[in-house]
């Protein structure tokens, strides 16, 4: 009982941790200048109160569906389904969190409605993004389903549930970067997948 208490709190620190790895990229974010938007929703990405909404909801969802869900488990299969969760939970913020790092003073926030660039946007390609090309996305995914397992709770559910429309942002955002980058988007591309690493990749004479 004590390693899965253990388990749990350095799982909820490392959200937190995250959480304000991505309110300072936000907040950084806002006061450059900006550059290519996209969507319909684009221009809401610098409005107070939109984050303020955001932010409501967020930890709305968060509080109120912080109850175990009503099904029986054994305490075998609970320690199964700890050690599982663990294995994607702790990988998927790590790599979340490397990604965070790598783009640096490129990061901003997006939605499935729209998104914005930098006036001086870099297209960043090195460090895990040398492997997909949206490994904050792929790694909350695989973390959202480990948290699953891990807490199961109705928050987690939710997340969990939800997580893959992330792949909606990421549609939005690489509309954003081929039209900023052309020809040096579409290179990329043609190397690096999107969510899934390539397990061999192809050698072209």
């Amino acid at each position: 009982m004590a390693f899965e208490t253990l388990i749990r709190w350095a799982g909820g620190l490392l959200a937190y941790f995250t959480l304000a790895l991505v309110l300072y990229g936000v907040w950084r974010g806002s006061r450059r200048q900006a550059g290519r938007t996209t969507g319909r929703t684009g221009r809401f990405l610098r409005s107070f109160w939109f984050y303020l909404v955001s932010a409501v909801l967020f930890f709305a969802i968060a509080y109120f569906g912080w109850a175990p869900l009503p099904w029986s488990i054994s305490q075998r299969v609970q320690s199964l389904m700890l050690a599982f969760g663990s294995l994607l939970y702790f990988p998927g913020m790590a790599v979340a969190i490397w990604a965070r790092m790598t783009l640096g003073d490129n990061y901003f926030v997006s939605t499935g409605f729209g998104a914005q660039l930098f006036k001086d946007h870099q297209l960043v390609t090195n460090g895990p993004f040398a492997i997909v090309r949206h490994p904050m996305y792929a790694g909350l995914i695989l973390a959202s389903v480990g948290a699953l397992l891990i807490y199961f709770t109705w928050t987690t559910l939710y997340f969990a549930l939800f997580s893959p429309l992330t792949i909606v942002r990421a549609r939005r955002e690489e509309q954003a970067l081929a039209e900023e980058f052309g020809e040096q988007w579409q290179r990329y591309c043609s190397q690096v997948p999107m969510l899934i690493p390539q397990l061999r990749k192809e050698h072209h004479a």
